[in-house]
């Protein structure tokens, strides 16, 4: 219980929320984790490396319905928007590259293309960062726009080696041009596990806002059993916020609060935790067939019912299960959790808070073992 306060600046703020009788504030937090609301921007040339990566970002093959397609149907100076099928509030931009004019001016192309608006943008190249898009980096940074990187995409072709090279090349580029501290992330567009991409998601979630960067973990894929981790402490932080509503309501009235403090909004997290661990049927054949491994394989490791299917019936008999148990949650954990003038109604919030942690908890168990299974025997 405790790794639910670890690391997440975010319930200090809904503690204070609380304190201050701000329940609406809380309700607004809640909303926001369960909405990823988040634009990426893709700068580069438009080829197979580059629509692979944009696929692998939401989770699809070259086949799948809503694949970006290689080669690119869109007009070389048009930009592209690709919602994400399981998350449609983190959608990826398709910008075109940065024209190797000169002179150049950098807030040309950022007016244009509406450079500022996205939450983070990958300059993505396939050898070395071309001049101006090193321009138009610096010009970002003077801006106090800390979220712009450079990804240098793995080709069916590079080998360990030439990546290196390549890398190296690319860090001096930016080196003679007064990059600080240059950083270039290696990826492999269709096996993200296997690059720098972990690194650039950690690195991305200390540059953007604490809710961009929740929005943002939620919604890739679940890569790696770390991922799966840093997924899970999310969805505790949710949970937490949800049980203070839960937990509140009743003391601190606040109009529409009752309506979403029941099992709707437990049904609504779960459904999300399922959808970002990638534990539904669609999710889980899509990693299969990747992988060239049976379904059934991967299918049967979901031990826990919800990740299979998030059915109101088994939501309502965990809560219910939660509520006769009570016992066993510490009254450490809810003196601590829940702010002082709430305690009195802090049943309803450690039941929610009980179910549904124990839920996320079985939940992530399955995810790991798929992603570790998948890793192992995958091709």
């Amino acid at each position: 219980m405790a790794n639910v306060f670890k690391g997440l600046n975010l319930l200090e703020t809904l503690k204070e929320s609380i304190e201050s009788n701000k329940l609406s504030d809380v309700k607004d937090a809640v909303e926001d984790l369960l909405i990823s609301r988040i634009n990426l921007a893709i700068v580069g040339e438009r080829g197979d490396e580059k629509s692979s990566f944009m696929n692998s970002l939401r989770g699809l093959g070259p086949g799948d319905e809503g694949a970006v397609p290689s080669p690119s149907t869109v007009a070389p100076q048009e930009v592209a928007g690709y919602p994400n099928p399981k998350h449609p509030d983190f959608r990826l931009w398709d910008l075109p590259p940065i024209p190797n004019t000169s002179p150049f001016q950098p807030e040309g192309y950022m007016d244009r293309y509406k450079f500022l608006r996205y939450n983070a943008v990958f300059m993505t190249f396939t050898l070395t960062p071309e001049a101006n898009s090193v321009v138009v980096f610096l010009e970002a940074l003077s801006l106090q726009r800390q979220t712009v990187y450079f990804v240098l995409l793995a080709s069916v072709k590079d080998t360990e080696k030439s990546l290196e090279e390549k890398r190296k090349d690319s860090v001096e580029v930016l080196k003679s041009w007064g990059v600080p501290q240059p950083k270039v992330y290696l990826v492999r567009p269709s096996t993200l596990e296997k690059s720098d991409f972990p690194a650039l998601i950690g690195d991305m979630g200390k540059d953007l806002p604490e809710i961009r960067a929740h929005a943002l973990l939620l919604a890739v894929p679940a890569l790696t059993p770390d991922l799966v981790t840093q997924k899970k402490e999310v969805f505790k932080a949710l949970v937490w916020a949800a049980a203070s509503l839960s937990g509140g309501v009743s003391a601190i009235p606040v109009p529409l609060v009752a309506s979403i403090v029941d099992s709707s909004i437990a049904v609504r997290i779960l459904t999300k935790v399922q959808l970002s661990l990638c534990l539904d049927d669609e999710s889980v054949e899509k990693l299969a067939r990747q992988r060239g491994i049976e379904p059934t394989k991967l299918k049967q490791l979901r031990t826990c019912a919800l990740s299979v299917e998030v059915a109101k019936g088994e939501v309502k008999k965990r809560l219910a299960a939660a509520e006769k148990d009570l016992a066993r949650v510490s009254s450490k954990l809810l003196e601590m959790a829940m702010p002082r003038n709430a305690r009195s109604v802090s049943r309803s919030f450690a039941a929610m808070l009980q179910a549904l942690t124990g839920a996320i908890d079985e939940m992530a168990t399955d995810a790991e073992k798929i992603v570790t299974t998948a890793l192992g025997e995958g091709k």
